[in-house]
């Protein structure tokens, strides 16, 4: 995980930034910070409460298809105030959008949509 501030900084700074309504998804090609992930919610958000949950469903996103993230990546992910109401599925396709978009997936992508469709029972 990305921890120091010099990190977030590094990878705000130089790292290609796409956004969608949900989120911001900021990634940086470092040899350093390879495989780094940072989650941030700005205090316009809401409360602490509100900000940490936006953290956790980032958090969790991410985990679930972390492993489709191609090496070389530091990625940074911003919450945005359309998340605040949101549950985690839809967090999820955002999520996958996004990377797509962003082309920070590995070749073999297509499988994520395989994987949440067996997660949920399809």
């Amino acid at each position: 995980m990305l921890k120091r501030r010099s990190d977030f900084q590094r990878v705000y700074r130089t790292g290609r930034s796409w956004a969608n309504r949900y989120f911001v998804l900021y990634a940086f090609e470092s040899d350093r910070l390879e495989g780094k992930v940072g989650f941030a919610a700005g205090k316009k958000l809401g409360c602490a409460v509100t900000r940490n949950r936006v953290k956790r469903l980032l958090r969790e996103t991410y985990r679930h298809h972390q492993d489709l993230v191609r090496p070389g990546l530091a990625l940074l992910l911003v919450g945005r105030k359309a998340m605040v109401n949101v549950k985690c599925d839809v967090v999820e396709k955002a999520f996958l959008s996004l990377g797509r978009k962003a082309g920070v997936f590995r070749e073999n992508e297509p499988a994520a949509d395989k994987k949440m469709d067996k997660r949920q029972g399809k």
